[in-house]
């Protein structure tokens, strides 16, 4: 396989790539993220964190049912409640009269018990005043929370993972977005979309009989295959290294660039030789692409069980965090590239002496 081959395959899909509207659709999508991020997270944020109400006070009446606990006093003290000590059916029933903002429900279980400590909230549906006492609500129950880990930390297993909140981060909401959410879905998009690009290439030659045509140059089939492959992948880490640039531009620290591209890269091999394997075996787009689909969230769901996963790994070293797994989670992943570019060239193999009888 000489190196020129491929790389004249990889040039001529990188040139076609302009002329697939929907991957650049994508692509301009992904751009827009990212070069707006610090204005769309002010936004979504708020859509599942509500602490922005916070702000508003107001004397709450809220019914407190079952066991006596600091969760009471810990209401009391912030004095935006009137708590109410009741029984839990007559509390729920003066909730929905709307003579209480919410029910809370505490079981009698011990704080340094075996047992999880289980509270039930109330509150009523459809009302603005159900998200202002429910963000106040919670300010109380995460003190309690850390009342309860405290006297059950003689139980941990384990030493808990320093999370290196950068001091800009602009509070935890905004953390758990960019750092949990925003991060990893920007670099390993390019990923997705990539595998997804595999497949139109492959099969595309196929469909369209140009397979042929290019087998009657000094081109090898395994040569043909590799440069789709490489011209699949080298988009990767030009966008995912992009994405980083313009975050930064938006004043979210990305810690760790380079080991970050480097998980990004290996992981989107992977998909993408997987994407390959499928073409090759259907070499029909439609087919192709939902057999991908399904090995893809089959593959999401399997890696992501994993602790040190990538896309864990990945949050831990964009946040500035220590990542221990960082080096054995990246030769694992090159370890499974290498395995999968096995398969991939060996069938590839078999296929063009198949065709050559």
């Amino acid at each position: 396989m000489k190196p020129r081959h491929v790389w004249t395959i990889a040039k001529k899909e990188l040139r076609g790539i302009g002329n697939e509207r929907t991957i650049v659709l994508a692509i301009l999508l992904q751009v827009f993220i990212a070069m707006f991020s610090s204005f769309l997270v002010v936004g979504l944020t708020s859509l599942y964190d509500p602490s922005s109400l916070g702000g508003m006070s107001g004397g709450y009446a809220v019914g407190y049912a079952g066991t006596d606990s600091p969760l009471a006093d810990l209401l009391e003290e912030k004095g935006d409640f009137e708590v109410y000590h009741m029984d839990l059916s007559e509390a729920v029933a003066a909730l929905q009269e709307r003579r209480l903002a919410a029910v809370v429900y505490v079981p009698d279980t011990p704080p340094d018990g075996i047992d999880p400590v289980k509270i039930t909230l109330y509150t009523l549906k459809n009302d603005i005043s159900a998200s202002v006492t429910g963000v106040k609500i919670r300010e109380a129950m995460e003190a309690y929370e850390v009342m309860l880990r405290e006297a059950r930390d003689d139980r941990l297993a384990a030493e808990p993972v320093d999370i290196a909140v950068p001091a800009d981060a602009g509070g935890q909401s905004f953390f758990i977005f960019v750092y949990g959410l925003l991060v990893p879905l920007l670099l390993f998009m390019p990923a997705i979309i990539s595998a997804s690009l595999i497949i139109d290439f492959i099969t595309e030659e196929y469909s369209t009989k140009t397979l042929d045509t290019l087998l009657s140059t000094p081109l090898t089939f395994t040569e043909i295959l590799w440069g789709k492959v490489l011209a699949a992948w080298v988009l990767v880490p030009l966008q995912a290294g992009a994405w980083i640039v313009l975050l930064a531009a938006n004043g979210i620290a990305i810690h760790n660039a380079l080991a970050i591209l480097l998980h990004v890269s290996a992981a989107s091999l992977v998909l993408i030789l997987i994407g390959a394997i499928a073409a090759l075996h259907y070499r029909e787009r439609t087919s192709a692409q939902f057999v991908y689909s399904t090995a893809l969230v089959a593959v999401l769901l399997a890696v992501l069980a994993i602790p040190g996963n990538p896309a864990n790994l990945i949050v831990l070293l964009a946040a500035g965090s220590p990542a221990p797994l960082h080096g054995a989670a990246l030769v694992g992943v090159l370890a499974g590239t290498a395995f999968l570019a096995i398969i991939t060239d060996r069938y590839a193999r078999r296929l063009a002496a198949r065709a050559a009888q």
